[in-house]
């Protein structure tokens, strides 16, 4: 059993069917994470929009990248790579702006936060990464 308690049909759905999503905490250092996360995200069609203050006006994969998870707006999915003890913060931010998902990355663990999330209505993803599940779930969809 995963920590959030999420079936691999839910997984399935919020991948498919998501269309807009924010990289909150995005990094123009390809050997991070989130940097290769948000190229694979672009790769597969999703409008992406980086979230990150130090690097706003720039642009990291074809996406300009903006300041606040606001700018990112509309929101559908909120892609977190904050530490677990900073996810709860930009959890009710999510939650403020209306998206539909958060997605808290590996080694980000929030239940609190994760219970607001789901209360208010939307699918709290924890300790998890789309690209792993992308590829464990054997997902195609082409830009």
């Amino acid at each position: 059993m995963t920590i959030d308690g999420l079936s691999e049909d839910t997984i399935r759905d919020i991948l498919l069917n998501t269309r807009r999503i924010a990289v909150v905490g995005a990094s123009a250092n390809p050997a991070r994470p989130s940097n290769g996360v948000t190229s694979f995200l672009v790769g597969r069609g999703f409008d992406v929009t980086p979230v990150n203050p130090g690097l706003a006006g720039q642009r990291l994969h074809g996406s300009a990248v903006v300041a606040s998870l606001e700018e990112a707006g509309p929101l559908e999915m909120v892609d977190i790579f904050r530490r677990s003890e900073e996810a709860g913060k930009v959890v009710d931010e999510a939650i403020r702006l209306g998206a539909k998902s958060v997605w808290m990355q590996l080694g980000v663990i929030d239940t609190e936060a994760a219970g607001r999330a789901r209360a208010a209505g939307l699918v709290a993803v924890m300790d998890r990464c789309p690209v792993i599940e992308w590829s464990r779930l054997g997902l195609s969809r082409g830009a």
